[in-house]
This record gives C-alpha cells, structure tokens and sequence, in this order.
C-alpha cells in the first residue's frame, strides 16, 4: 500500500467568477492523506506566472523554431520544515499567498503560445517520485490606462469616388457608442450612407480579433472574425441610415496590450462592398474589459456616484437632464450640406476645464453635464460661502460656478479698521500686501490753524485763500 493515499489542492474564489487579479490574495488549502508514518523532504505550495511562445517555420530542408519564455512572478509558501516525519492519518494545511502589483497580462491559451497562472503543491521523499497537484488560476488583468476616455463615442468617415466601372461617389460616416466593452456587452452601430453612384453596394459590419506572437525578433500573426453583420443593399442614387448591434461573446478573452511576446487586440471594420470596386472602410480600435471594469470601477481611481459613460452628472441647472440618444445626426440650422468631411451633423460636449468647470444653464439636450468622475463635481452640493476676497470676475447675470469643497471651511477674515489708531500697528491679511501707509506732511509755518472743516458740505464759505496762504509780500516787509 502507497504511503500517499491523498494530495489535494484547493483555493476560495473571490468571486462568482472565480477569477483573480493583481493584489489578490490566494487563499486555500492542502489536504494530505498518510496510510503510515512518512518523512518528507519538502511540502510547499507555489504560484507563478509564465508567457511562452512557440512556432516553427520550414525553409527548404531546414526548419526553424522561434520560441519565447517571460516570467511574471513565482512565489513559494512551505507547508512544514524540511525533512519532517509525518505521522499517519489526514492533514489539513492553510496557505495564503499575494499576488504582487504591477501590470501582468491576462489569462490566454492560442496556438502557438500561452500565458498561463497556476497553483501548485510538490510533495518530495528521498529515493521516491515527486508528488504533484497543479491547478490553472484564470487571470484577467486590471491593467487598462485611460479607461475613461474609451468610454466615450467613435465617429468615422470615409468617401470614395468610383472607378472604371461605375461613376459618382460614395461618401459614409459611423458612429461607435464607445470602445470599451465587456464580454456579453452589445455593440451599437449608427451608419448614414449617401450612395451618390450609379452602383449598389451592401454595408457590411465584422468584429475581428487579431493575435500577434512575437520570438527572435520575428512574428506570427493569426486574424479571426468573431461576428459579421451584413445589412440589406442600397440602390443608387439612394441616401439610407444602417442601425446594428454586434453583442459581446460571455466567453471572449479580454484585450491583451501588456505582453512582451504576445498581444490580444480587436477591431471594428466597417464597410461598403461594392462589386468591381475597392470597397471604402472604416477601422475602429475595440477594447475588451473586465466585466467589473465595465461598471465604472478603475483601481486607484476614485469611484463617484456616476458610472463610467454616464449621461448625466451633478448640475446646478434647474432642467432636467439630457437624454441619451445615438442618433449622430440631429437636425442643426448651422449644420453644413451632407458629403462635406467637415460638416459636424452631431452635438458636441461642453469643454471641460481643469479645476472650474462651467455649468451651463442651456436647453436640455445642448450641453450633456459631465460625469463627476471627469468635472470633479460633487453629488452633495456644499453651500458656497461668500469669498472674503471676492472673484476677479463676477456678475450677477452670471451662472454659478461648483467648486470642489476646501478641505476645512474657515470664516472669512474680519477687515481690519479704517483708518486705525494711531499707536496700533496694521495687520494686513496674508493673501494681500496693502500699500504702505502715506507720510505725513507738516503744515506750513505760516499758515494759521483751521478749525473749520472747509471740506464739509456747508453753505458756509470756504475761507480767504490769503488766511492759508500769506503772500510774498508780508513776509518780505516783517523780515524788514
């Protein structure tokens, strides 16, 4: 009878799809069945992280192999010291180990590569076979820069004077509802498409995964269409709008950019099939994401109430909020004549700047309120304090400007007495320099006191400018 009657390996999920992360915890157990008493060399669990890549290529009777091998990280947890006598019976064991930091690619099986997590326990005896329990953890990666900007929509278009076969021109112009998606997330299409030509043509949609292995300074490249939608055909001299939507796979792995020797990339290819012509497309980059990721949540970003590509935000606008529509195309008095690239038929957002964003108080629909994530509003509105200082440009035909909240509210200054007394020095806030105080000027020698106050407003006359100021005269005769 073996020694070893049982090895097992276990971990807790950390969620309902059992997937992990960078900073995740791996948190389990290691179950050891003994039918006597045994010595064991080692027992220890270890996680790791590898990419590998591997193809070969044929070039007349030689054959080449281009392979690639990087490591992430290998960690090692001892279950029980080195050379220990194990007595009969089963034994549970604990293990907690971190998955570090840092941007690491996601879980990925193809055909000529691999990126692959796991756990693994390793039971060694002296003069005995190693015993082994492996288990794949599936990673998917956090690591996605500028998660908010990929929320936003895609416009394209393109134009196509016809050839030999055909005369006139085609012009197309599409709208993406963003870039970002996750798996089982639908992607919507808005296409306005002016067939100006004497030729049909067929508007056609495909969703495309392109895989790149790189070894050797050299590269395999592998290309898929993972859905295609193709759209009923437009007769000449016709102008149509094409809607569709394109839904995520559940199963689609996510985008791989993070890899040394392997990239995971998609692509929306929009396009005109033409026959006996080169059909005119448009390229629009798609990125897929964590489904956690999708919902607004980013690591070490700070979540607001809003989620990522939301409408409508905090405003200090007595209307209510716009509507979400995908139509590009909305009726504009400025908006130019069809088939000029320049032309903007689509409403565009307010600008957004750092710090004071502006909260206009327009029309519902013309100006969409950011989301807080993007303006730095703020759902609870702080009353807003008069500024002691006041602002440099204020009006009251203005609207109000939100400002962050300070980080402690303090009363304003109290401002300071005027004029103040003689034997008190002046204390000026320390925001503002005051002008120095003027000097003194005595008065002159020959001019009498005054206890009239001639700057009062009085019926009374002022006084004779010879009592102020005595002529030449007079002193010239006293002096002789």
């Amino acid at each position: 009878m073996p020694a070893i009657q049982k090895l097992t390996l276990t971990c807790d999920a950390l969620n309902e799809y059992e997937t992990f992360s960078e900073g995740d915890h791996l948190i389990g157990k290691v179950i050891l069945a003994l039918s006597k008493e045994t010595t064991v060399e080692s027992l220890f669990v270890k996680a790791k992280g590898d990419a590998d890549v591997r193809w070969t290529k044929k070039s007349g009777d030689r054959t080449h192999t281009y392979q690639a091998h990087k490591r992430y990280f290998k960690l090692k947890q001892f279950l029980i010291p080195e050379n220990s006598k194990v007595p009969q019976g089963i034994h549970v064991y604990k293990f907690h180990l971190k998955i570090p930091q840092g941007s690491m690619p996601s879980s990925f099986k193809g055909s000529h590569g691999k990126i692959v997590y796991k756990l693994e326990v390793k039971l060694s005896r002296s003069w005995k076979m190693d015993n082994k329990v492996a288990k794949d953890i599936r990673f998917v990666s956090r690591s996605f820069p500028n998660l908010h900007s990929l929320m936003s929509r895609q416009v394209g278009s393109t134009k196509k004077e016809m050839g030999l076969f055909s005369k006139g021109h085609v012009h197309m112009d599409v709208i993406v509802d963003k870039s970002a998606y996750a798996p089982g997330e639908t992607l919507a299409i808005v296409a306005k498409i002016n067939n100006s030509s004497s030729s049909e043509m067929i508007p056609k949609f495909s969703l495309i995964q392109n895989v790149v292995y790189r070894a050797n300074s050299s590269t395999k490249h592998e290309s898929s269409v993972i859905h295609k939608v193709v759209n009923n055909s437009i007769k000449s001299q016709t102008q149509k709008d094409v809607r569709c939507a394109i839904q995520i796979p559940r199963v689609q792995m996510p985008t791989i950019q993070n890899c040394d020797i392997i990239s995971v990339e998609y692509h929306l290819k929009a396009y005109l099939d033409i026959s006996f012509a080169f059909d005119p497309e448009i390229i629009f980059p798609v990125v897929i994401i964590p489904t956690d990721l999708a919902a607004g949540r980013q690591p070490g970003v700070a979540e607001g109430p809003y989620p990522a590509g939301a409408a409508g935000g905090p405003s200090n606008s007595d209307f209510p909020p716009p509507v979400l529509s995908l139509d590009p195309f909305p009726v504009s008095p400025h908006s130019g004549g069809y088939g000029h690239p320049g032309s903007q038929r689509y409403s565009a957002p307010p600008p957004v700047y750092q710090d004071t964003p502006p909260v206009y108080a327009g029309p519902s629909g013309v100006y969409s309120a950011q989301p807080a994530h993007i303006n730095g509003g703020y759902n609870n509105q702080v009353p807003q304090l008069s500024s002691p200082y006041g602002y440099p440009f204020s009006s009251s035909s203005t609207s109000s400007v939100l400002h962050p909240p300070p980080s402690a509210l303090h009363p304003p200054p109290t401002a300071p007495a005027f004029p103040p007394p003689p034997s008190a020095p002046s204390i000026s806030p320390p925001s503002f320099s005051i002008s120095p105080t003027a000097p003194t000027y005595n008065q002159l020698s020959s001019a009498p006191t005054m206890d009239t106050d001639f700057l009062s407003q009085s019926d009374e006359a002022p006084p004779a400018y010879s009592l102020l100021f005595p002529s030449a005269d007079t002193h010239n005769s006293d002096a002789k």
